[in-house]
């Protein structure tokens, strides 16, 4: 029998990638599909050739790990509960909207000893990863570059409805995107400072551990015709350009299942694990503290205690 799977989410994510991923997994036994609307539910399920359940909890109890397509707000409560039951995860990003949330879901999967895995798209393809182990190993570099300008506030884009992504925007959405590809190599960002701009933008520069310098920028809202999604490393080698992803969001979700059920047979812990979400998530917060307070933001580590972020003057 393959890993026991339950999928918690019925939008267009969860049906189109997480779900087509999972019912297709030859190691894969998807037991069921719960969603806040129990309608969806059943349809999805139906869909996916598997059961619908009305109650959360039954189907955490059900399964061996869960896949969760919702909101960060609600994915964070709900992951916490499947921790709480031995359940391992396999998460999207952002994993919350607070570092409290993270930092308390790290705990409970640590001490419980949980495989994790957060999905950031780009890192389960085999050609990112390959570029980010030769330029992490090849070093000397003095910061990166990356923009991300999507825009979905447009007819027919199963994203713009999306509540939390109107509040939080870009930051929140995309922005954890970039984070995943840069920190392999820069490391990890011990400050930030931000700003926000036209059409809903954040603006990022991050301070990383070593000396290097990232500056990011990503809309949700982006004016006609400026759509892009790019990241350079630049140092003493010059300029390289992190590559996009060869294959499909379904193709990498597969990935995602195959290294969580690595982690559940004794490998050790994931590069996307959840201390590595916390950490973008870390960034994220203190991202959107500096636009808030307009000062410099410190990034503090994860440790066995409830870490926060501080701020201090630009």
């Amino acid at each position: 029998m393959g890993l026991r799977f339950g999928l918690l989410g019925t939008g267009h994510w969860a049906r189109e990638t997480q779900g087509a991923a999972l019912a297709a997994h030859p190691k894969v036994e998807l037991i069921g599909v719960w969603g806040r609307d129990p309608n969806k539910a059943a349809h999805l399920a139906a869909h996916l050739g598997t059961r619908p359940y009305t109650d959360v909890d039954a189907l955490i109890t059900d399964v061996d790990a869960v896949a969760i397509a919702l909101p960060p707000h609600v994915q964070g409560d709900l992951a916490l509960r499947a921790a709480r039951a031995g359940r391992h995860l396999l998460l999207d990003k952002p994993v919350s909207l607070t570092l409290e949330a993270a930092d308390a879901l790290l705990t409970e999967t640590e001490t419980r000893g949980l495989a994790s895995v957060v999905f950031f798209t780009n890192r389960f393809f085999d050609n990112v990863n390959d570029f980010l182990r030769a330029g992490a190993a090849e070093g000397d570099w003095h910061g990166a570059r990356a923009t991300l300008f999507a825009s979905i506030f447009q007819p027919g884009n199963p994203y713009g409805a999306s509540p939390w992504r109107r509040e939080k925007g870009g930051l929140w959405d995309v922005g954890p995107h970039l984070l995943s590809v840069v920190l392999p190599v820069l490391g990890s960002v011990e400050e930030v400072t931000a700003l926000t701009g036209p059409r809903d933008s954040t603006h990022l520069l991050t301070r990383h551990r070593g000396g290097a310098v990232g500056s990011f920028s990503m809309t949700l809202d982006a004016a006609p015709g400026t759509e892009t999604f790019c990241i350079d490393l630049y140092g003493e080698r010059g300029r390289r350009s992190v590559p996009g992803g060869e294959g499909d969001p379904v193709e990498a979700f597969g990935a995602a299942i195959d290294r969580l059920a690595a982690q559940v047979n004794g490998d050790p812990g994931d590069p996307c694990d959840l201390r590595f979400g916390r950490d973008v998530v870390a960034v994220l917060a203190a991202a959107e503290e500096s636009t808030r307070s307009g000062r410099t933001v410190h990034v503090v580590e994860a440790t066995g205690s409830n870490p926060v972020a501080s701020g201090r003057d630009s």
